[in-house]
């Protein structure tokens, strides 16, 4: 989990951001820069992409010298990339991940990106859909370009549930049979039959407890109010979701239990849910798969996405200059080359042709049917002021989640007094 330094961190920028930002905007443009963003991706493919970007707008702008991405672990990401800022030595730009968009956009951490966007020529800065800002707006104004707004669907492999004596996934969902009781009884037969895993939420591994919110939403659960002051693990509804989801590792066998382990793209299981960024695994795939939405739960249908924004760092050396190559990174060409691994929030290509040729894996139907919808419809992972601390006090209180015997409403009413005096009054 991160670091509480995430708090002291960015609280230590909002008054020193304040004037390093007035005084950027009486600056000459800057020449001889060298400009630094920090990302966590690794994949090659990714940074091709990114330097290649790059590399063209350092053509256009002599005055640049260089563009590079830096690649932080994504274990640590924030807390690392808060140590820099608050160190002196912040990067130019941030990738930001959604969980802390809160703490940066009210710390004044970033720089608004609205006037520059707007004054740039072919942006189409109205283009952006409003829903996919929401998360990085602050006074009216864009403090970072939400440039992936990735669903969370279901990758089913129909090879193992053939084996284990099931239709493929999408009869079962033509059935009517695509919901989570029926998955959960799938992935147990599975697992007892087969030895294959059932169901698998991946990047959970029982500490990530966020990525259980593409389950819990099928109940109409949420960890907190709306308006972020009260506490809401203890809910009728979560403490039934969170039932759901004790017993399918627990008891059932219906997804991995603590310590073990399966990779959906391997060919260990039956189901995963996970992000449609990570189709590009399949590419190779040595079995038959498809791809549908979350399954629905006692609160019906349901999608849920998660989001980074690329953002301009206040305290970098040349907010002005990083502003502007941001804009240049997210007009509307580059956004449809950079829609193949990252969804865009321009409405004009937010369509199944467009992502069709930039995600060659995925289909047009799985596209039309699955992919927008859930973009357009999904609500953002939970997100909250001072992440660090209530997401590391949450995985301390559910550790208790984690075996047979536990008491699941008395373990989300720990959760409830560990976090709500942590809660934004």
């Amino acid at each position: 989990m991160r670091s509480a330094k995430l708090l002291s961190a960015t609280g230590m920028l909002a008054a020193s951001v304040l004037a390093l930002s007035a005084c950027a905007a009486a600056e000459p443009e800057a020449t001889d820069v060298d400009l630094r963003m920090t990302i966590w991706s690794a994949n090659e493919a990714h940074l091709e992409l990114f330097n290649g970007i790059a590399d063209a707008y350092i053509a256009e702008n002599p005055n640049v010298n260089s563009i590079t991405f830096e690649t932080l672990p994504f274990d640590g990401y924030t807390t690392t990339l808060t140590t820099q800022i608050a160190g002196g030595d912040a990067p130019d730009l941030a990738w930001i991940f959604e969980n802390t968009a809160p703490d940066f956009v009210l710390s004044e951490a970033l720089v608004d990106l609205s006037d520059t966007f707007s004054a740039t020529d072919g942006y189409e800065f109205d283009d952006i859909s409003p829903a996919a800002s929401q998360l990085w707006l602050r006074d009216g104004g864009l403090r970072a370009y939400p440039f992936s707004t990735s669903p969370f669907v279901m990758f089913a492999n129909d090879d193992i549930l053939a084996a284990a004596g099931y239709p493929r996934a999408a009869d079962l969902q033509a059935a009517g049979d695509w919901n989570w009781d029926t998955i959960a009884a799938i992935g147990a037969d599975v697992s007892a039959s087969t030895g294959d895993a059932g169901f698998v939420i991946r990047d959970f591994e029982y500490t990530n407890w966020r990525f259980l919110s593409t389950i819990w939403k099928g109940w109409g659960a949420s960890p907190w109010s709306a308006d972020q002051t009260t506490c809401e693990f203890d809910s009728p509804e979560m403490v039934d979701a969170m039932t759901f989801i004790h017993n399918a590792a627990l008891n059932t066998g219906a997804m991995p239990g603590p310590g073990t382990t399966a990779d959906f793209f391997a060919g260990e299981a039956a189901f995963t849910v996970t992000q449609i960024s990570r189709a590009g695994l399949l590419a190779e795939a040595g079995f038959e798969w498809n791809l549908l939405p979350l399954p629905a739960g006692p609160a019906g249908d349901y999608s849920v996405v998660g989001q980074a924004g690329i953002g301009v760092i206040a305290q970098g050396e040349n907010p002005e200059v990083a502003a502007d190559f941001l804009a240049y990174f997210s007009n509307p060409s580059n956004s449809v080359s950079l829609a193949q691994f990252f969804p865009p929030p321009r409405e004009s290509i937010l369509n199944a042709e467009t992502l069709s040729a930039a995600n060659p894996v995925l289909s047009v139907e799985q596209l039309k049917s699955v992919v927008v919808p859930a973009i357009t419809t999904g609500e953002v992972q939970p997100a909250i002021r001072d992440s660090a601390r209530v997401e590391q006090a949450v995985r301390v209180a559910l550790d208790a989640m984690w075996v047979a015997d536990a008491d699941v409403p008395s373990v989300l009413a720990s959760v409830c007094e560990a976090i709500n005096p942590l809660l934004v009054d």
